[in-house]
């Protein structure tokens, strides 16, 4: 089997709008497998032109979102994990009217909701009491995959490794909730990616993002890619593999993500640059 790869919208857009339907077939003609539709707002989520133009062009959608102060599921106010819920909940129909099968991202707490402190045993109970909600929610409507994305410790102090995804997942209790990896966060996080990778397996790795260390061009950093991809060789990850990075003119992701310049011309330079390299490392290892 090969490796197929993926293209986060966020490359052209922070927040995707009808005015961005066209990167829909951009990304397959770029030479991408999949889409991820970074989807933090849904309720200005253009869905069925969305859905047609994946249609159209021929192309795997999959899809990623981030909770915030007011949807926070660590939050200790009842109405907020409320909101939270309610909020997932909507973003699981959006999955299943795309066609999507996985639903990524920092989706079990707010996303830069930092308490400055380690997390409590309340707070993982609030969040998983909510996620098993959702998680059985999107089983009864079909397969789709809730993939918890561990992400660094400036942007939550709640789920950092692997190693407490796994945890996350398990305690949550449902075969749909699975891991979502990301190479920019494990080379803050994690001691070895590939051991990362394996302690997932293929029981619990849901989704990975195949971001550089500094979050440029893919194969011009300190990721030790061959390394990577041969341990998702070996757990039989075949799964998307997503390219993402952010524009320095974005407002709230540039704030959140501390990008404050350029890596190439383009978001769309990176991408291009970042699968080229990607496919040769990874054919190599194949």
């Amino acid at each position: 089997m090969k490796f197929r790869f993926g293209v986060d919208s966020f490359i052209w857009s922070e927040n995707f709008t009808e005015k961005d339907l066209w990167v829909v077939a951009k990304a397959k003609e770029l030479g991408f497998d999949y889409i991820d539709f970074a989807i933090a707002h849904p309720d200005v989520f253009p869905l069925e032109k969305a859905v047609a133009e994946v249609k159209k062009a021929g192309i795997i959608p999959v899809t990623t979102t981030t909770l915030g102060a007011v949807t926070n599921l660590i939050s200790p106010d009842a109405k907020v994990r409320e909101n939270g819920v309610a909020n997932l909940k909507k973003l699981v129909d959006i999955n299943y009217s795309l066609g999507s099968k996985i639903f990524g991202g920092v989706n079990y707490a707010g996303w830069g909701c930092l308490t400055g402190k380690p997390p409590t045993d309340e707070e993982f109970k609030w969040s998983t009491d909510a996620m098993r909600e959702v998680a059985e929610y999107a089983k009864s409507k079909g397969g789709l995959v809730i993939a918890v994305e561990a992400v660094n410790r400036f942007e939550t102090h709640f789920l950092n490794t692997a190693e407490q995804g796994v945890l996350y997942c398990k305690a949550v209790g449902l075969p749909n909730v699975k891991v979502h990896l990301d190479c920019f966060h494990m080379n803050i996080e994690e001691t070895n990616m590939a051991d990362a990778v394996r302690l997932c397996g293929k029981e619990y790795l849901g989704y990975v993002h195949v971001n550089e260390s500094n979050r440029g061009i893919p194969g011009t950093g300190l990721v030790r890619w061959k390394e990577l991809f041969k341990a998702l060789a070996e757990v039989g990850y075949y799964e998307p593999l997503t390219i993402e990075s952010f524009d320095p003119n974005f407002e709230e992701l540039s704030k959140n993500c501390a990008i404050w310049r350029r890596f190439t011309d383009t978001g769309e330079e990176l991408a291009i640059k970042g699968l080229a390299n990607l496919k040769k490392i990874s054919a190599e290892v194949a």
